[in-house]
């Protein structure tokens, strides 16, 4: 049992970034908005989130830090992508191209201020917001090791997120005007929608999730930021795909690939898999030919929002 307990706290450190990150993507590609950078996006809030902890930690140790640079990477995160909502909402600019230039962009400023402020590149910080027993939650049997203990308050948010994601996409108004202006938005605006308005806020909530998303990815794995998220990003718009953009199928799809990223990274403390006879680089490549294999057999049954990336114009049909 113990290397069950392992393997699935490895996985939900692994799969609550990808969820959370896919999430956000939903929201903006389901207003008809294509968010190609989530990765960008990603590590400019897990850039700004870092830096906030690793300048203030000593001030204000524990949980409330990291909450605090949670709300630092989520509003980067929302910066971003007005910039990426400008570039695709009102200037009509390709989409992807637009994503791309941001992925682009972030790692490179994420270096150079870096290295401005402090000469090196990475920035370090101490990791002690591992919570080793969850009060009450943590006692449970079997459910309580698996999910309450030596865990980070990031993953009950993660899970928190998903619930509200699904109610407010599926149970609002808001929720269900963002899906129409996704679907055919022309027939929304003529009941009064703002198409214009609604693709704005998918973007923005797509920001603020692809922020927290970097900070909730570093923050388990490591204990600096060197301008990267590992692919993360792309690997989220996998993700999004194979759930179909519906919150519950991106949930499996996300414990799914943190399950085969969990299996890369740590099949050295599981010893039936450090037996076999396979190189590490076999291991390191699985959550990679996991993507390909699944994307090759569910692409073609794909659900994307009919509208998404069509730029709005008030004048079509």
């Amino acid at each position: 049992m113990n290397i069950v307990y392992f393997l699935v706290q490895q996985t939900m450190f692994f799969s609550i970034p990808l969820l959370i990150v896919a999430l956000g993507g939903m929201f903006s590609e389901r207003s008809g908005v294509i968010n190609i950078a989530l990765e960008g996006t990603m590590i400019m809030g897990g850039f700004t989130g870092i830096l906030f902890i690793h300048t203030f930690q000593d001030a204000l140790p524990g949980q409330p830090i990291l909450l605090l640079g949670a709300l630092v990477a989520m509003a980067t995160g929302v910066v971003v992508s007005l910039a990426h909502g400008y570039a695709s909402i009102n200037m009509k600019a390709n989409q992807v191209i637009s994503g791309t230039a941001i992925n682009m962009f972030a790692p490179a400023f994420a270096i150079f201020v870096a290295r401005m402020i402090q000469n090196v590149q990475q920035i370090s910080f101490v990791n002690q917001f591992r919570i080793s027993s969850v009060p009450v939650l943590g006692d449970i049997p079997v459910l309580g090791p698996l999910f309450f203990q030596n865990t980070y308050i990031t993953t009950l948010l993660g899970l928190l997120i998903w619930g509200a994601s699904w109610f407010v996409l599926y149970k609002t108004r808001f929720g269900l005007r963002l899906r129409a202006c996704g679907e055919h938005p022309q027939a929304a605006d003529s009941v009064g929608i703002n198409v214009y308005g609604m693709r704005y806020a998918g973007v923005m909530i797509s920001g603020a999730l692809a922020g927290l998303g970097g900070l909730v990815f570093i923050i388990p794995t490591s204990t600096q930021f060197n301008a990267t998220v590992s692919g993360y990003g792309f690997l989220a718009l996998a993700v999004l795909i194979f759930g179909q953009w519906r919150p519950g199928r991106i949930l499996m799809a996300a414990f799914f690939f943190g399950l085969m990223k969990a299996i890369a990274s740590s099949y050295s403390g599981i010893e039936l898999l450090r037996s076999l006879p396979i190189p590490s680089d076999v291991y390191k490549m699985i959550p990679y030919i996991a993507t390909l294999v699944v994307l090759a057999f569910t692409s073609k049954r794909s659900m994307a929002p009919r509208a998404e990336g069509i730029p709005y114009d008030k004048g079509g049909r």
